[in-house]
């Protein structure tokens, strides 16, 4: 038996649920997990940020149990559970930058400055966040990855002004930075994020969790 699970057993914890939110205002999120933990107290719930870079990477290899991503997620040895929240999209530019000024910002004007991106995503999941190309096929391109694994070198990159970056609208409440100005993004889609766990690595601690989730409903940012 290893230490931590001599310590949770010390503890009357019998088994732990692993869980990574994308959403960085994981405060917001602390209903479900509160509501989970007193109808389970004999099962641990662990909290931990997701990863900005190969997220579905370490799902897949067991580091997590439980993702919270945006959708769509297509990944055949994945299962979507119930939704969790809701968000729109903002754009995240330096403060001298010319976009700076705007009230908001169309998706066409994205493809006239670069973005930065993270490693590891599906290309059809990260075009559901920012698209590749604008409505008149022009190309958004990306040409900064993040390598850190919490998204601190993407704003870095717009501060800058090397990138401009679109995030969930709740960050503006994360990145209060007097060089960043957060701008609308009235052509994008609400951002759903859902429980995701392999389909094979399904317990009762995941459905336990899924159901705490959908008696909550949804959360709106």
């Amino acid at each position: 038996m290893t230490l931590q699970r001599a310590q949770l057993a010390a503890r009357g914890i019998t088994a732990q649920l692993r869980v990574s939110p994308m959403p960085f205002n994981v405060a917001d999120l602390h209903p479900y997990w509160k509501a989970c933990r007193a109808r389970h107290p004999h099962w641990g719930l662990q909290i931990r940020q997701a990863t900005y870079t190969g997220p579905f990477g370490q799902l897949r290899s067991g580091a997590m149990d439980v993702l919270v991503a945006w959708l769509p997620v297509e990944e055949p040895d994945f299962e979507v559970g119930p939704n969790l929240s809701t968000d729109s999209r903002i754009l995240a530019v330096a403060a001298d930058h010319p976009l700076a000024e705007r009230d908001s910002v169309p998706l066409e004007l994205l493809a006239d400055f670069p973005h930065g991106t993270a490693n590891g995503l599906p290309d059809y999941w990260e075009d559901s966040y920012l698209p590749f190309y604008t409505p008149r096929g022009r190309t958004i391109e990306r040409i900064a990855s993040a390598a850190s694994d919490n998204g601190d070198d993407l704003i870095s990159y717009v501060g800058m002004g090397e990138t401009i970056h679109a995030f969930p609208g709740h960050f503006t409440g994360n990145w209060g930075m007097h060089n960043i100005r957060w701008l609308p993004l009235p052509e994008t889609a609400t951002l759903t994020f859902a429980l995701v766990w392999r389909t094979e690595a399904e317990n009762d601690l995941i459905r336990a969790l899924a159901n705490t989730v959908r008696d909550l409903g949804v959360f709106r940012f």
